[in-house]
């Protein structure tokens, strides 16, 4: 079914709205009505329009200011501007703040109407584009109905037209990297790229060329210039996941990156203007870390303008029926072995009883597992008894591990070797892998984690 399309008229004069929607209603048009600037700014927060008329000249705020403001909070409807005395200069002006079209006031009823269809079709075409890049682009939607999963669908919308930085703070697992790909998807930067950066996974003395670049020679191995990843990602979104194990060194570099927006290369001289858009995710407690001296106080401040906080699975439960039946289709989708799937009722009543330590991407996990392993094309509670392990149960081992390394190994060396890999192994599955978190817990450097597993070849 066809929707009709919703108009805005914004203009002082009472006379010419009449004349309008008479002119607009008549053709089929829903239309809305507001008799200023300020106005038509508090209604765009309340409804969604499709197309506006905006008088250029007004009390209070004029029309190019509203324009201006339009642009600056993303909001993407084609704008027809009106006057009743107008110039080049000021066409030109609207032109370049993105008006659609400028018409004279009172406005030939033929030229009125070709502009409305032209504009509503310039909408659509634009709408129906950015809905085949996202499907194209891939981006999961965030599924669930809870009221903590519709708070952050509703955050999500509002502010991802604007420039505000956003900071993300959850559990490993919960969907912080969901979170910001929306941010970027409905944000007015979403043609320009989303760079991510994984804090927690870059040794140190690499974050900062990673971040800003490096010029050749400015350190051993630098053979050649560098293009960071602040600089990769102007125009666009730069996504720094696990902020809180940036090292203060580089904390401070990218508090004047956020003050100043621009950046200098490791070993550069010149600063770089940089057009940014920065998204901050941690699964820490900042306000604590802040206390400990280990994150920048007046950088999480710079970071924190909008806070998102994505709550761990375990206390939203109600969402989970609905993402293991997403699960369950995205899985049929790729491979056969999951068509026939399908859980029964007691399955996810007893889904929605475990404590999900991984959140929803040990859900993901499980639910893979079971379409696997279920010889059935049904999956009930006894598929979950047997195949799903909760967290804090553990499997009765009857052989004694230590015992099992003491005959294995043929030196002491060895020995110690074996016992060094599997106490790392079990701290960082403690961990949820993060590294960051197990070298702290364990009380090494990061630097020596990484060399640690390079040299007993661990891997997740």
């Amino acid at each position: 079914m066809k929707t009709t399309a919703r108009i805005l008229l914004t203009d002082d004069e009472s006379g010419i709205r009449r004349a309008l929607r008479e002119i607009l209603e008549f053709e089929g048009y829903e239309v809305l009505e507001t008799s200023s600037g300020e106005e038509a700014l508090t209604l765009l927060e309340q409804r969604t329009i499709d197309l506006m008329f905006l008088d250029v000249k007004m009390q209070g705020i004029d029309g190019l200011e509203v324009l201006q403001q339009l642009r600056a909070k993303g909001y993407s409807f084609p704008v027809i501007m009106l006057t009743g005395h107008g110039n080049i200069d000021t066409a030109v002006q609207s032109t370049r703040l993105g008006a659609f079209d400028f018409l004279q006031k009172p406005p030939d009823l033929n030229r009125l109407l070709i502009s409305v269809r032209n504009a509503l079709e310039r909408n659509s075409l634009y709408k129906e584009n950015r809905s085949m890049r996202r499907r194209i682009s891939n981006v999961s939607e965030i599924l669930g109905n809870s009221k903590a999963i519709n708070h952050i669908r509703e955050t999500i919308k509002r502010v991802a037209p604007t420039d505000a930085r956003v900071l993300i703070t959850g559990e490993n697992g919960t969907g912080k990297e969901l979170v910001a790909r929306w941010l970027h998807e409905l944000s007015k930067r979403t043609d320009k790229p989303l760079v991510e950066v994984n804090c927690a996974a870059i040794p140190a003395e690499l974050l900062e060329s990673e971040l800003f670049g490096h010029e050749k020679g400015s350190f051993t191995g630098a053979v050649r210039q560098r293009i960071g990843k602040f600089e990769q990602a102007h125009g666009g979104t730069l996504f720094l996941d696990e902020i809180g194990d940036m090292p203060l060194s580089s904390q401070a570099k990218v508090l004047r990156a956020l003050q100043e927006g621009q950046i200098n290369r490791v070993g550069g001289t010149s600063s770089i203007q940089v057009d940014v858009r920065v998204i901050a995710a941690t699964n820490k407690n900042l306000a604590e870390e802040i206390k400990q001296d280990r994150f920048r106080e007046d950088l999480f401040h710079r970071l924190n303008v909008i806070p998102v906080h994505v709550p761990p699975l375990r206390e939203r439960a109600d969402d989970i029926p609905v993402l293991a039946e997403a699960f369950l289709e995205q899985l049929a989708a790729k491979d056969i072995i999951f068509a026939d799937k399908s859980l029964n009722e007691a399955a996810i009543i007893k889904l929605q009883k475990l404590p999900w330590t991984g959140n929803v991407r040990e859900l993901h996990n499980v639910i893979e597992r079971l379409g696997i392993l279920t010889q059935t094309s049904e999956i009930d509670e006894h598929s979950i008894d047997l195949l799903v392990m909760p967290a804090g149960r553990k499997e009765v081992d009857h052989a004694d591990p230590l015992n099992e390394m003491i005959h294995s190994c043929s030196s002491f060396h060895d020995f110690k070797e074996a016992a060094e890999r599997a106490y790392l192994v079990s701290m960082l599955n403690k961990n949820d892998w993060n590294i960051s978190n197990t070298a702290d817990h364990i009380g090494i450097q990061r630097s020596h984690m990484y060399n640690k597993m390079k040299k007993y070849h661990i891997e997740r």
